[in-house]
């Protein structure tokens, strides 16, 4: 029987870190994964995809990609070859609800800790459309994996892949279709950015389907068909009815607000988590990361002061996107709207890049609620904003702070003047 402190199921960037924190608190713990280190942020994710967004042609952006992966990956493995962190190269699956086993033949036994982390991640959410299985459809994996650049792309989905792949393959010099359901772009986003989001992108030459339904793939007219319609918990494999979990009805694993499993009928001598994608509350690689300090604190005991409802978030096309907090459509509390736009930025018509719009909502108490962007490093300047939320920041406050001149942070300030 092999023993540790945590068991830690996944070694995408909430598993790694995970590991990585508990071993630097004193915490003996054993580490599974069956494929790469670094999950899919790394390997087939955020960073071979933000590789591609910047890249000037399609040969560069492989070319970057096989360079850029396996040196990331390399620093992954430095992390995890900390003395109390014991890395199996296998996938886990639960033999109990306090012991688990690798699927490797080199490795036998079970392993048991008093606290065990699952962190799986997820898996493209393909949906029963005709012609599924036609040869010219691929996930975003398999999109990265094209040898040559697709003549025609057609992208069934616009939400944060499709947009930001359609951005990306557009300005290599594909002509980009992109098929949606829905009546706007980017259903998570202010409607508003989301629309001037997507007018820029049709201007500069990507066609919109907007509110349109496939009933056929194979009817697409493209070379390469994407199905980016979004992502599901990944939880195959793990044998999770040995624990006896309901999954919630999108296949998450419900936790609490500790991130751990309260449902496991009987109890468990084990306390068993789920962070990331898999516990399907905020997919995000920075969401999980977070999630993972905040499983490890419980189980030491800890206290910390993360705000998990300030969650910022990105979009990389070409402008960029971003936000954190409430739209304005979801505020149920009176608030002030203040807006600002690239177009009046000296840095930005320095650069080059005038469009973008900013919008700030302010509470009734002055409080800053939320930022909703789109522009030129839109991410930098919304980051900015998610740390003055954590502070409770005011808008008068945020009037009083000096930016730099010229910077495009000047437009938040702008929007608060």
């Amino acid at each position: 029987m092999n023993k540790a402190d945590l068991i830690v199921i996944g070694a995408g960037p909430g598993g790694y870190r995970a590991a990585e924190y508990a071993a630097k608190k004193g915490l003996k713990v054993t580490l599974f994964e069956g494929g790469n280190v670094g999950g899919t942020c790394l390997n087939v994710g955020c960073i071979p995809t933000k590789t591609y967004v910047h890249s000037a042609t399609f040969e560069e952006a492989r070319h970057r990609m096989a360079a850029v992966i396996p040196q990331l990956r390399q620093g992954v493995e430095g992390i995890l070859s900390h003395p109390n962190i014991t890395l199996v190269r296998g996938r886990a699956r639960f033999v109990s609800a306090g012991s688990v086993c690798s699927d490797t033949v080199a490795t036998d036994g079970e392993y048991t800790a008093p606290n065990i982390i699952i962190a799986t991640g997820s898996e493209t959410k393909w949906l029963p459309i005709k012609g599924h299985d036609d040869a010219r459809v691929v996930d975003s994996t398999g999109l990265l994996n094209l040898d040559t650049l697709p003549r025609r792309l057609a992208i069934i989905g616009a939400g944060v892949i499709g947009m930001e792949f359609a951005s990306v393959f557009h300005r290599f010099g594909s002509e980009v279709t992109v098929i949606e359901y829905l009546k706007e772009c980017l259903p998570a986003f202010d409607s508003d950015i989301a629309k001037r989001l997507r007018k820029t992108m049709e201007k500069r030459g990507i066609t919109f389907k907007m509110k349109t339904a496939v009933e056929n793939l194979a009817d697409i007219d493209a070379d390469v068909i994407l199905m980016a319609t979004g992502r599901r918990p990944y939880t195959e494999g793990l044998n999770l009815n040995v624990l006896g979990i309901t999954l919630a009805p999108n296949g998450a694993i419900p936790v609490d607000d500790n991130f751990r499993v309260a449902t496991v009928p009987g109890g468990s001598p084990s306390a068993i988590y789920a962070i990331g994608d898999v516990n399907g509350r905020q997919m995000l690689a920075h969401a999980a990361e977070m999630q993972a300090v905040r499983a490890v604190n419980h189980i030491l005991g800890l206290k910390d002061g993360i705000r998990f409802d300030v969650m910022p978030a990105a979009i990389f096309t070409t402008p960029e996107a971003a936000c954190v907090g409430p739209t304005e459509d979801m505020l149920d509390v009176p608030c002030v709207c203040k807006k600002s736009f690239w177009r009046a930025n000296g840095k930005a018509q320095a650069m080059g890049e005038t469009e973008g719009m900013l919008k700030l909502l302010v509470g009734a108490d002055d409080r800053i609620l939320g930022c909703h962007a789109y522009g030129a490093h839109a991410a930098d300047i919304v980051q900015e904003v998610a740390v003055l939320i954590c502070r409770e920041t005011t808008l008068e406050q945020l009037r009083d702070i000096i930016h730099i001149h010229p910077t495009l942070s000047e437009v938040l300030r702008a929007a608060a003047e």
